[in-house]
């Protein structure tokens, strides 16, 4: 239901935007997240948006150099990557679920993506 895209090969200090779809109209209830995981460690929040009031919610993963917004008309929801680094290295999932609170919390999704791999070269 979720489709992630966007991913590449990319400098330090370039940008990058991902784009997650939703195959459905997506409602006011629900909220939409990215996560990233790179090798060999756990998967962390990245930022997450709720359809409600279209307000955004940052991790620390990239706080200050990402910015994640939605186009309703789309279905689709972005993040913005900017100033990248390679420690941005990781397959980045876009997920999906009923969330009211806690929206950094991956066990609250209930749809993920497949998943796209960014890499960041130095």
């Amino acid at each position: 239901q979720l489709q992630a895209s966007g991913g590449g090969l990319v400098q330090a200090g370039d940008s990058l935007r991902l784009s997650c779809a939703a195959s459905r109209r997506i409602v006011s209830s629900y909220a939409i997240g990215w996560f990233r995981q790179a090798p060999g460690k756990e998967r962390e929040f990245v930022a997450a948006i709720r359809w409600s009031d279209n307000s955004p919610y940052y991790g620390d993963a990239m706080k200050g150099r990402s910015t994640i917004f939605r186009d309703n008309a789309r279905n689709t929801v972005y993040l913005q990557m900017n100033r990248m680094k390679p420690d941005d290295t990781a397959v980045y999932y876009c997920a999906g679920g009923m969330i009211d609170f806690g929206l950094g919390d991956l066990s609250k999704y209930d749809d993920w993506g497949q998943g796209t791999q960014v890499t960041v070269s130095s």
